[in-house]
């Protein structure tokens, strides 16, 4: 007995099948208590970064020089002051939108442009797919740290700089997540199924590719944006990012690193809360990891 498929049936019974498979996913992440508490202090820092400016208790920006590295708990101050004197509280709920922005905003670039290029070329295969994954492989020889650096200190400091450079650093990565999936997914028996029924190339990646692929790519690219942060940070404090008197962690790492022997207390956290994020970004992007691990 012969059956056979609409191909105009096919989005459909993709959108069904994607549906409940992304409810069983909502369930396994709720049952997973750590990614929980990850999520919910990743939501936290997104509300800070989104609603800082109101919710700062004093003006970030404004220094005094006799409140100058005043310690934790000093009057009107909970978290105690700079080498400026200005409030580090203020400066780093402030500083949260700064340092998330970027974080997250190089590696939102580098998924929509690495999973282009992935899916290209692991669906097209053949010499496409050598062509552009030869060229990828050329930025893996050398360390993402010393390409970031480079690349800053050739573009010059600066925001914009720090994005583009960062960008071109996780591109690689996520293209070859997206060609090594797209690769599989290509010789699955849906696929065949949808080519036998007489839907085209482009059909085939928007139904089923698309869905199956940007999942594990997205959930790879949630674990980069704790590197962004620690990347950024770094470049910061090498002073090829963000300039002074903008508040942002890696810059504030860099201007308290000599009041370390004084207040390490005051020094520590910016540091502090570059961990704290990397942590909740890498247990979400776990979380997220093994809720997705499940067989269709």
């Amino acid at each position: 007995m012969n059956i056979t498929v609409d191909s105009q049936k096919l989005p459909e019974l993709a959108m069904q099948r994607s549906a409940g498979y992304w409810q069983t996913v909502g369930r396994r992440f709720m049952q997973q208590k750590i990614a929980v508490f990850a999520a919910l202090v990743v939501l936290v820092l997104l509300v800070l970064a989104v609603f800082g400016p109101w919710l700062a208790p004093l003006d970030p920006y404004q220094s005094s020089i006799l409140k100058r590295l005043k310690p934790i708990g000093f009057a009107g101050h909970p978290l105690g002051t700079d080498e400026l004197g200005r409030d580090m509280l203020s400066r780093l709920i402030v500083g949260t939108r700064l340092s998330l922005f970027i974080g997250i905003t190089p590696v939102i670039c580098a998924f929509v442009i690495g999973s282009v290029i992935g899916i290209t070329a692991g669906y097209a295969g053949g010499w496409v797919n050598t062509s552009m994954m030869r060229t990828i492989d050329v930025f893996y020889a050398f360390p993402s740290v010393l390409l970031a650096i480079a690349l800053s200190g050739t573009l010059g400091a600066g925001i914009t700089n720090s994005l583009i450079s960062l960008t071109i650093v996780f591109i690689p990565p996520i293209a070859r997540v997206a060609e090594s999936v797209t690769t599989q997914i290509r010789g699955r028996d849906f696929v065949d199924a949808a080519r036998a029924s007489g839907a085209g190339a482009f059909t085939i990646v928007r139904v089923h590719v698309l869905g199956n692929v940007l999942g594990p790519v997205f959930v790879y690219a949630t674990s980069l944006i704790a590197v962004a942060m620690i990347l950024a940070s770094g470049l910061s404090f090498l002073g090829l990012g963000v300039k002074p008197p903008e508040p942002e962690w890696g810059l504030m790492l860099n201007t308290l690193r000599t009041a370390i022997y004084t207040q390490p207390w005051i020094a520590a956290l910016p540091g502090a809360m570059i961990f704290i994020t990397s942590i909740a970004f890498n247990l979400l992007a776990d979380g997220l990891r093994s809720a997705m691990e499940i067989k269709q």
